[in-house]
């Protein structure tokens, strides 16, 4: 028989099969590439052992070679030394501080004529790589979680329209158990590849020191080998859970074959068993692939003989960090100028910040239910996030009991500078000042109208200024879109000029 463990089972059950079917042992000899008496000595074997084709179908080769070769130690005419369980010595591997100088000598302390540490080591790694990729790659227990998006789709059909629109996979490996959890979400967004790391890390009820993602642009703003730029949001993520980033190097593929044949797995694995189901919401979806990873977990894993999720109950939830007392609400940041009424802008409605900022740059936390401000590193404001109703909420601890350095800016000023143009334009920027809850929150559609009125003949802007207050315009947008209507319009000419002036036109005497 061949020296290959696992061609040697492969070949084995081979015999076993063309046996039982009733084949001569020369023609399983020529079937199989090995000798009439080779095939003869497993038969022999296998009645010996009380194995018959089929053999049951949970069966390991392991197991297999276990049982038909037990008494001759390992190997037949190979190997005369006893051998350990190398399964479960890559399970060890796995667990922190533990090296295969150590196993080695636990094992001489059990078989003292065992083999020698070079041949220990050789025999060991010739074990490891006839393991999946995923499995053969040394990952100590609690250190990394490797994540990425599937490259296949899922389809999911709208009920009322029966549209369809295709969901996005995403897979999370463990680096030591290779506990696979999975998701479907409708983007590659940063809201959808954070939101999915935090049911990530409730699923795995723990946290690893690192997280391994391919590069993806919603992670990763810059990959680079040595200082990798990693998005805000995502790394404040990171920060809340206390675990690590450590983008895969471009170009390195070993960096990420963990994470790519557990997606490869993923892929087969679960969308293979779901392609003829039909799915009409995300949560359908999502509901079906838990049902799908629950299974591949539980499933004992070829060669180590135990699941992912016997794997990871023994050997890496028991290292990892614990989860923080509340999950991580998503947020986005961004930057925003605090304006003269003491107000920034955040899609469309406006906060308001203490008025001893106004001019200066602010970072902002935007969350479903929540708009922060933060200065220098220390919260300013807080708001309850608006979607509806008045545009500016104020808070009075924001508000100035007077405008001191900032006086100059009063609704006084604009009502004289409005005046400066003319009378319709002073009750314009009035209407506008008390339109507003508090004048303040004026300033900015003053300011803003104004400017844009400069370079418009006075005439033209009063003439807009009475057509605004006729219509109750009184935002910036609608006043803007009147100057600008009026802006390039020809001034009215005299009623007693002809429009055309030429020898050829009958003047009115002609028709007398």
């Amino acid at each position: 028989m061949p020296a290959n463990r696992e061609m040697t089972m492969r070949q084995m059950r081979q015999v076993l099969r063309l046996h039982a079917s009733g084949t001569s042992d020369r023609e399983i000899g020529r079937t199989v590439g090995a000798a009439r008496s080779t095939v003869r000595d497993a038969i022999k074997r296998a009645k010996a052992a009380g194995l018959a084709w089929p053999l049951p179908e949970d069966l390991t080769d392991a197991a297999l070679e276990e049982t038909l070769f037990a008494r001759a130690g390992a190997r037949i005419g190979t190997r005369r030394r006893p051998e350990p369980d190398w399964a479960s010595l890559v399970q060890e591997l796995k667990r922190p501080g533990v090296s295969i100088a150590i196993l080695h000598e636990e094992y001489l302390a059990d078989y003292p004529s065992g083999y020698g540490y070079s041949r220990f080591c050789d025999l060991f790694r010739s074990f490891e790589r006839r393991l999946t990729p995923t499995m053969r790659q040394h990952h100590v227990a609690g250190d990394k979680v490797f994540v990425d998006y599937s490259g296949k789709k899922l389809p999911i059909v709208d009920p009322l329209t029966g549209e369809i629109r295709h969901a996005e996979i995403f897979v999370a490996v463990l680096g030591a158990s290779n506990l696979t959890y999975a998701e479907a979400t409708w983007t590659q967004t940063l809201p959808d590849w954070i939101e999915a790391h935090v049911r990530m890390f409730r699923f795995h009820g723990g946290v690893t020191k690192l997280i391994v993602p391919d590069n993806l642009k919603s992670g990763v703003h810059k990959a680079s080998f040595y200082d990798p730029e990693i998005n805000r949001s995502y790394g404040k993520m990171a920060a809340h859970y206390e675990v690590g980033i450590l983008p895969a190097r471009p170009r390195r593929p070993k960096d990420k074959a963990k994470v790519e044949s557990g997606v490869r797995f993923a892929q087969f694995y679960i969308l293979g068993r779901l392609r003829n189901r039909t799915f009409f919401s995300l949560q359908e979806a999502n509901a079906a692939i838990a049902e799908a990873v629950e299974r591949m977990n539980s499933v004992p894993m070829r060669r180590l003989g135990v699941s992912r999720r016997q794997l990871f109950e023994t050997i890496e939830k028991p290292v990892l960090a614990p989860l923080p007392a509340e999950d991580y609400v998503f947020a986005q940041w961004q930057l925003a100028r605090v304006g003269l009424d003491y107000h920034i802008e955040v899609e469309g409605f406006f906060y308001s910040v203490p008025f001893g900022l106004i001019g200066q740059q602010v970072d902002v936390r935007v969350t479903q239910r929540t708009v922060e401000a933060f200065h220098k590193g220390g919260r300013v404001a807080a708001h309850a996030r608006r979607y509806a109703g008045r545009a500016h909420g104020t808070s009075a601890e924001h508000m100035p009991s007077s405008h001191r350095r900032y006086a100059a800016w009063s609704p006084e000023r604009f009502r004289s500078w409005a005046a400066a143009i003319g009378p319709n334009t002073e009750m314009l920027i009035a209407a506008i000042l008390a339109a507003r809850r508090h004048p303040e929150q004026g300033f900015r559609t003053c300011i803003g109208v104004l400017q844009h009125m400069r370079g418009i003949p006075k005439e033209r802007v009063e003439a807009v200024a009475e057509r605004a207050l006729t219509i109750r315009a009184l935002t910036y947008k609608s006043i803007v879109s009147l100057l600008d209507t009026y802006r390039d319009r020809a001034p009215a000419k005299a009623a007693d000029t002809p429009v055309i002036t030429h020898p050829n036109v009958r003047g009115p005497g002609y028709f007398h």
